[in-house]
């Protein structure tokens, strides 16, 4: 059988190898904590479940709009334009299944052979996979922790070419926990704006904050980077819906049209019953997000201080998301095969 050669540049998951691995040691019996994919481990909050069960109980069954629920694109602007002083109206947003179908959308709205995307390592291993199926360039700019494991203005312009279609921002990122701070965003900002190209800005980590961290999305700096601006998100981390599959974007129109013809080929509309579970969760009371973000900040302690007992392992304390990245290079051991003893 011969498949088609795209498939020959692109590597299969590890995190979701790994994954995989953890729950058949769980299914034979194994006390195993996993520390692979990004799942927040607590359950959909009640008044979600409850207003998805609602909505399936009163017919929401049927195909709905391949862009989404209008109610729940209401929503989804309206929080957009409360949390993040971003202008978009129900027309600039596409529902999808799960944030990271949004981000494989746009690039395949957007990016042709020849293409280039610019990506700052580390980076969550989706990103170059998905733009080297759409036949675009992925263009790895390494970070450090000198720097926080962020990209700064000269090495974005320094990474410019004639190619580069588009930036891929992640803050708060996977799989570091950095966020950039808003001043560190202007000036990125102002990069793209003068080279004009376009950001991509991965927000889904956005309200998962620590020690006084504070999230602007790039889009909110002025009205020229505004124009420039894709966000991806969805309800995954922060209501723990994972298994959902709601996410969403927001773009210009013709963004937006380009999306939803793909989506309108592919999947069509996202889960008509799960869409009224995603209304509540921006609608109704975000205690639970503090409940669950109070969690993450002991949990954080407790995994800083098994890794700070590890001779030899050094660990920038994250101040967003819910990942640590230890440099474990003195270890002699790979990622896949590295304990930690707690």
């Amino acid at each position: 059988m011969k498949l088609a050669a795209r498939l020959g540049q692109v590597t299969p998951s590890v995190t979701l190898a790994i994954d995989a691995k953890a729950k058949a040691m769980k299914a034979e019996g194994l006390d195993v904590l996993s520390f692979s994919v990004g799942e927040p481990d607590f359950n959909t909050p009640a008044h979600i479940r409850a207003a998805a069960a609602a909505a399936l109980e009163s017919g929401k069954t049927r195909y709905g709009a391949t862009v989404g629920e209008l109610r729940l694109r209401e929503a989804i602007a309206h929080k957009l334009q409360r949390d993040n002083a971003l202008c978009y109206g129900s027309e600039n947003i596409v529902v999808t299944n799960g944030g990271k179908q949004s981000l494989y959308n746009v690039l395949m709205a957007m990016v042709e052979a020849g293409d280039e995307v610019i990506i700052p390592s580390p980076y969550w291993l989706s990103y170059p996979e998905m733009v080297k199926l759409t036949g675009g360039t992925p263009v790895i700019v390494p970070t450090t922790a000198a720097s926080e494991f962020k990209i700064t203005p000269e090495q974005l312009k320094q990474a410019i070419t004639p190619k580069t279609k588009i930036f891929i921002l992640n803050s708060p990122s996977n799989p570091t926990g950095m966020v950039y701070t808003p001043d560190e965003i202007r000036a990125l900002a102002q990069v793209v704006v003068d080279h004009d190209i376009w950001v991509i800005s991965d927000e889904i980590y956005e309200k998962i904050l620590y020690d006084g961290a504070v999230h602007l999305s790039i889009g909110a700096v002025n009205p020229e980077v505004f124009e420039h601006t894709i966000v991806s998100s969805g309800f995954a981390k922060t209501y723990a819906m994972t298994g959902w599959r709601v996410g969403f974007l927001a773009a210009p129109l013709p963004i937006v049209k380009a999306v939803s013809t793909i989506q309108g080929h592919s999947t069509s509309n996202v889960c008509t019953f799960a869409q009224y579970g995603a209304i509540a969760a921006y609608e109704d009371s975000q205690d639970c997000v503090q409940e669950m973000l109070n969690a993450f900040t002991e949990r954080r302690k407790v995994i800083l201080g098994c890794l700070e007992s590890i001779p030899g392992i050094s660990c920038p304390q994250p101040n967003g998301a819910f990942y640590v990245f230890a440099d474990i290079s003195k270890s002699g051991m790979k990622s896949v095969d590295f304990p930690v003893p707690c």
